[in-house]
């Protein structure tokens, strides 16, 4: 063989080379669990990798927090929209994912303190202390607000301070907010949208007799909605606009839901567990009263879960801290890791980006 063709050979080898040296050293994408510490005046997002438990990021929200007895002070899209709630500002702050990070986009301003946040249909919905607004979702960017309406109890009263829990939507056709009023039973208010926006019509749903403090709750694709009824330790089905069903928990104060797949899993206040149901078109049915406890002894709060991974924040002696399980296709879920302290006392909120397809690309 010639120096020449020795050369090429040579180089040939060493370009294949630094070419898997480069497809090794790219980061594989990570499944982030996203938390918001909630501080009254300088709020922020702590960013997690869910598998390894490594703090990859520190972001403020370039707001205040404060927001409390709410459900998804913060949501995620699709893996690639972050949002979360700054209740002392009056605004959303807005992030896009890049990688294995979050990078801030923008602050979105709302009608009223804003509370709750939900995706679908285009568009962001955020329930406030007395409105809920729709912002148009234009290729991963939220441009601008296009509809709003007043929040109202059932009979009409306009809701207390602290009373909005949780905003989700049905289909392309509703939303749901639900509001608490102990000692009333509490309203469930249905919300008109058209082509995605708020149309300014509501209708008001008084909870069931008997019954206290609709919460949390997930939706199946189907539009019925499992709902907890905290303060009674129930869980209720709403369909069509109605409730059909109402069960007892099992486990005391069930109050923040998430879904995944068929199951829907609740944190239970009082019990400081983990619940696993299963709802149908006119039933709720208590797969496991306890698929997890909280190590820590603390009272859970804002759970979610997506692709396998589940995350729920819960408080004890002036500390916050995160719990991560896996779940299997049985809704099994098993611990992943020690819980983690989030260094601050009453963060609020979680969710969990699976990686999308192009990340994975």
């Amino acid at each position: 063989m010639s120096r020449l063709a020795s050369c090429y050979s040579a180089a040939a080898i060493l370009s294949l080379a630094t070419g898997v040296a480069s497809l090794e050293a790219r980061p594989q994408p990570a499944t982030l669990a996203v938390v918001m510490t909630n501080d009254p005046m300088s709020n922020q997002i702590k960013v997690y990798d869910a598998g390894t438990h490594v703090l990859l990021q520190t972001l403020s929200t370039r707001g205040k927090g404060g927001v409390g007895g709410n459900a998804r002070g913060v949501k995620q899209y699709n893996g690639e929209l972050f949002a979360a709630v700054n209740n002392g500002s009056n605004t959303v702050a807005v992030y896009r994912r890049n990688g294995n990070a979050l990078k801030f986009d923008k602050l979105v301003t709302t009608t009223s303190a804003p509370v709750s946040i939900d995706f679908g249909n285009d568009h962001m919905y955020v329930a406030g202390a007395t409105t809920v607004d729709s912002f148009a979702v234009h290729q991963h960017n939220v441009p601008w607000l296009d509809g709003t309406a007043w929040l109202e109890l059932a009979g009409g009263a306009v809701p207390p301070d602290g009373s909005t829990a949780q905003v989700g939507v049905i289909n392309d056709r509703r939303l749901l907010v639900t509001l608490k009023t102990d000692p009333d039973p509490g309203t469930v208010d249905i919300v008109r949208l058209n082509e995605g926006a708020v149309t300014g019509a509501v209708s008001a749903v008084s909870a069931p007799a008997g019954t206290l403090t609709p919460f949390g709750f997930s939706v199946y694709p189907d539009g019925t909605a499992v709902m907890t009824l905290a303060h009674t330790s129930q869980d209720g089905l709403f369909r069509n606009g109605a409730f059909t069903s109402v069960v007892d928990a099992g486990q005391m104060a069930p109050c923040w839901m998430t879904r995944a797949g068929k199951y829907v899993f609740t944190a239970n206040t009082g019990s400081r567990t983990i619940s696993r149901l299963i709802g149908t078109g006119n039933h709720i049915f208590v797969d496991d009263a306890v698929a997890a406890t909280i190590t820590t002894g603390g009272a859970p709060s804002d759970i979610d879960a997506a692709e396998g991974d589940l995350g729920v924040i819960d408080h004890v002696a002036g500390q916050s801290h995160l719990s991560l399980f896996t779940y299997n296709a049985f809704g099994e879920l098993t611990p992943s890791g020690l819980p983690l302290d989030l260094g601050t006392a009453n963060a609020n909120g979680v969710a969990i980006m699976a990686p999308t397809d192009q990340d994975r690309d």
